[in-house]
């Protein structure tokens, strides 16, 4: 399990337009907000991703860097960033589902195809959205197990503006007995 304040894994992956992302060299002014989706088979996905491009320079004002990553292929990939229109949102591609576990994300086997006629991969992982200081430590988290009731990006822009406005630390770090 990630903690609070504690270093996160390491991801280094291609992206479609900006050659490779390296968490460990992000050199954003606040962080990296991360956001792990199932593939180009979740019609979901696609309507989140809409409203991640759409905030993208929402959380950029912020000093936050935006990227998208799934186990997708290049051309899957492609296919997503032309579907939802992706101009200024980051997207990687081909991530290990090996890494997708070290970041715990949930794992699925395919069902066939999806409502929209696409199929699934043989094995995929599940949402989850991180925002990742500068100093790869994790700030904030959310894993789920379906592509249902994700996290509001509009949401998290503003409780960025609080966090900013009232030095706000990451919270859920405690480790001790209870």
């Amino acid at each position: 399990m990630l903690l609070p304040r504690q270093k996160t894994p390491g991801l280094t992956l291609p992206t479609l337009n900006h050659g490779t992302f390296d968490l460990a060299g992000e050199g954003a002014e606040r962080g990296t907000v991360i956001c792990f989706y199932r593939g180009l088979h979740c019609p979901i996905c696609a309507t989140y991703l809409k409203e991640l491009e759409r905030l993208t320079g929402a959380f950029a004002e912020r000093g936050v860097k935006t990227i998208a990553v799934s186990s997708d292929g290049e051309e899957r990939a492609r296919a997503m960033a032309e579907k939802i229109d992706a101009k200024d949102l980051r997207i990687a591609y081909d991530l290990p589902l090996s890494v997708a576990k070290d970041w715990g994300l949930y794992i699925s086997t395919s069902r066939g195809k999806t409502s929209i006629g696409i199929e699934e991969p043989a094995l995929f992982s599940e949402p989850g959205l991180f925002m990742v200081t500068p100093e790869q430590t994790l700030y904030y988290g959310s894993v789920q197990t379906m592509p249902f009731v994700r996290p509001h990006f509009s949401e998290l822009v503003g409780a960025l503006d609080f966090a900013i406005a009232n030095d706000y630390p990451a919270r859920g770090e405690y480790t001790g007995p209870v």
